[in-house]
């Protein structure tokens, strides 16, 4: 299973007292493939800095590099699926590049894959991704 996760849905799985750790533990042992690009990186990077600290990016920067189950892949095409927020086209891109099953957020923007046809995208929330790794 190939998988993008949301910058916001990934901080949220960091710290061990959330109710969603299970997904951040998935991706250490390996249980899913984590599809990310350059700029999906840059952005946890710059988030989780901002939550975290510098050293808690640094730390997780270093472990998604070193994991066999991250995937980097390149952009070629710009689908320009989301209008409302165009920032979160570069998940969506990623998605169709690294041949994601799923995306996983709580952006209520990614609603408009529904009713997009092609490429098919699916956007599930946090619990429906949780609850596979329970």
């Amino acid at each position: 299973m190939t998988v993008v996760i949301d910058c916001n849905i990934l901080v949220i799985c960091l710290t061990s007292r959330s109710p969603y750790h299970n997904i951040y533990k998935a991706i250490v042992a390996g249980d899913f493939i984590l599809a990310v690009t350059t700029d999906i990186i840059l952005e946890y990077e710059e988030v989780i800095e901002k939550k975290y600290g510098p050293a808690t990016s640094n730390a997780f920067i270093a472990l998604l590099n070193e994991l066999p189950n991250v995937r980097v892949f390149t952009t070629y095409y710009h689908w320009q699926l989301i209008t409302t927020d165009p920032d979160d086209n570069k998940y969506c891109d990623c998605a169709v590049a690294g041949q994601a099953d799923f995306i996983v957020t709580e952006d209520r923007h990614f609603d408009i894959l529904e009713k997009i046809l092609f490429p098919k995208l699916v956007a599930i929330p946090i619990e429906v991704f949780s609850a596979m790794f329970k």
